[in-house]
């Protein structure tokens, strides 16, 4: 059976996924029997198209390209879209508001009352709503999965429902911001905040407003994921104590090489008793810790297990066909529980 997938937002990593697909279609219909087409993607800025017998990837690619989806365009809101483009599968790729999660949440909420899987790479939803929007899809017999929100492709809540099944997660500590990761490993490298900050934006690590980044933000969305995903807890966001790098200095951080330490924002979630507590700040890591390893802006977790002990994964934490990657092992996921 073909999966019909929608994709709103169509942006880096929507491509990117479109990309793989295509790169991939005989290999993922050889192995796993998995045959798809996309049947809509909207865009606010390249428009909505919209075919129940599927849309040509490289049209839409070049098209995209371009500046404009014209082929089988239509008009009308994303509701309208979603009611006509038939699709199985929902990808929700636009930005990430972690005020309130809007547009996203709504265009979540939406499909899953229509009875449609949602995979999305979107922190907003997946950290400020995860409960309501996964009872929204027990109820409808639909999944809600979420893998590419904490480390893009690199794989940490398929790995907990995966092969850590059955362990029970005591806590789990990580890096899990790559353009923080990135500055502080410029510092212990020589350079002062504010020139390894412009030099991340010159690669395209930060942005030109950095701020969600070097305040901790985008990490405590992630360990708030973590908490209530891996944890089961219901952890409001604001209730996640966090700090940035901002005020980490050049001797501060001679001070944590003098200790055989270095210096890492670490976001952490624990089981306190019955209670789960999470908090993101930076911390120092002594050099024999897998964590004080991790350089540039690559991610990495250590999760504590009262089966396995400690286990770490390092890997990617964001970029186009990593994150594209992350939603292609849900739409899987999908696939082979059909």
């Amino acid at each position: 059976m073909t999966q019909k997938i929608a994709l709103i937002g169509f942006g880096t990593v929507g491509q990117g996924l479109v990309e793989i697909l295509q790169e991939k279609i005989d290999e993922l219909d050889e192995r796993y029997g998995y045959r798809w087409k996309i049947t809509g993607v909207c865009d606010n800025r390249f428009g909505t198209v919209c075919h129940m017998d599927g849309l040509d990837p490289e049209v839409l690619l070049r098209e995209a390209a371009n500046g404009s989806l014209q082929t089988h365009r239509m008009a009308g809101d994303v509701k309208q879209f979603l009611d006509e483009c038939n699709a199985d599968v929902v990808v929700e790729m636009t930005y990430t508001n972690l005020s309130d999660g809007e547009p996203a949440l709504s265009h979540c909420r939406y499909a899953l009352e229509k009875g449609r899987h949602v995979v999305t790479s979107n922190k907003g939803p997946a950290a400020l709503h995860f409960r309501s929007l996964s009872a929204l899809a027990k109820k409808n017999r639909v999944r809600f999965l979420i893998e590419g929100t904490v480390m893009s492709g690199t794989p940490v809540l398929n790995l907990m429902d995966g092969p850590l099944q059955g362990c029970r997660v005591e806590s789990v500590r990580g890096i899990l911001n790559g353009t923080t990761n990135y500055i502080l490993t410029c510092m212990e490298e020589g350079m002062a905040y504010a020139d390894a900050l412009a030099k991340a934006q010159e690669l395209g690590y930060a942005e030109a407003d950095p701020t969600g980044d070097v305040e901790g933000y985008d990490a405590r969305a992630k360990v708030t994921i973590l908490a209530n995903v891996v944890m089961g807890a219901d952890l409001p966001i604001e209730k996640v104590s966090c700090m940035g790098i901002t005020a980490i200095t050049p001797d501060d951080i001679a001070a944590a090489r003098q200790k055989g330490k270095r210096w890492k924002l670490i976001g952490a979630v624990e089981r306190n008793g019955g209670d789960v507590s999470a908090s993101v700040k930076p911390e120092m890591v002594p050099l024999d810790h897998p964590l004080a390893g991790v350089s540039g802006a690559t991610n990495a977790l250590t999760v504590v297990t009262d089966l396995l002990g400690d286990v770490s994964i390092v890997g990617p934490g964001a970029g186009r066909m990593e994150t594209g990657f992350s939603i292609l092992t849900d739409l899987l996921t999908i696939h082979r529980s059909s």
